[in-house]
């Protein structure tokens, strides 16, 4: 029986991702006044954000309120893409890599239509833990309880035994509040430290040693 689970987020945890300045930089070259591209799109990324649309819709969407042509549909994704992929946070990923057969390992991550497909292909997520809850797929965002709940579910746990990471403080405090532990993301270290405290103190518990 596993006696702890370590969830994941994925972007500012398991992704470092800095703001490119994309958006701004689209706006410049569309002569659209700053703000004007999240004020058009804003319910689009919302729906994506949920999976109420497809990406080919997003791209009509995109096409139509900022009147783009396929070229810059493309260009304009690719961008928006680069920055919510970001890069991979490699030391934290080694890290959970090598609690595989120790703890039970999930992500929960708010997320956007097309992201499994991309992270799978790039970062090979699906690999590493036994569980991904997107919020596309599940249809409910963090902070809403049920997104813990559900992760919960597909892993087979009672919310006491896991430990949530993630890098806004909204979404530790509502994973405390469906009992859950959970820890703010601030940097790698502080984020093992608190996951091997998590671990160790559950085999404790368990009456088990660290060999064990």
């Amino acid at each position: 029986m596993t006696e702890a689970c370590v969830i994941f987020d994925i972007g500012g945890v398991l992704e470092l991702t800095p703001q490119t300045g994309w958006v701004q930089r689209w706006e410049e070259r569309l002569q659209l006044p700053p703000g004007t591209v999240h004020e058009r799109m804003s319910d689009v990324w919302q729906a994506g954000s949920i999976g109420t649309i497809g990406e080919r819709e997003v791209h009509q969407q995109l096409s139509a309120r900022l009147r783009l042509d396929a070229a810059q549909v493309d260009a304009f994704m690719a961008d928006l893409w680069t920055e919510y992929l970001g890069t991979p946070n490699e030391e934290l990923i080694a890290y959970a890599r090598g609690l595989r057969g120790t703890c039970g390992l999930g992500i929960l991550s708010n997320s956007f239509v097309g992201a499994r497909e991309r992270e799978t292909a790039l970062y090979g997520f699906d690999e590493l833990v036994e569980q991904i809850v997107y919020s596309h797929e599940l249809g409910i965002e963090k902070p809403d309880p049920r997104a813990f709940e559900a992760t919960c579910a597909a892993l087979g746990v009672q919310p006491e035994s896991c430990l949530f990471i993630d890098d806004v403080a909204v979404n530790v405090e509502a994973a405390e509040a469906t009992g859950m532990q959970a820890h703010l993301f601030e940097d790698n270290a502080r984020t093992i430290a608190r996951i091997a405290a998590h671990v160790t103190a559950a085999r404790r518990g368990a009456g088990r040693t660290p060999a064990g």
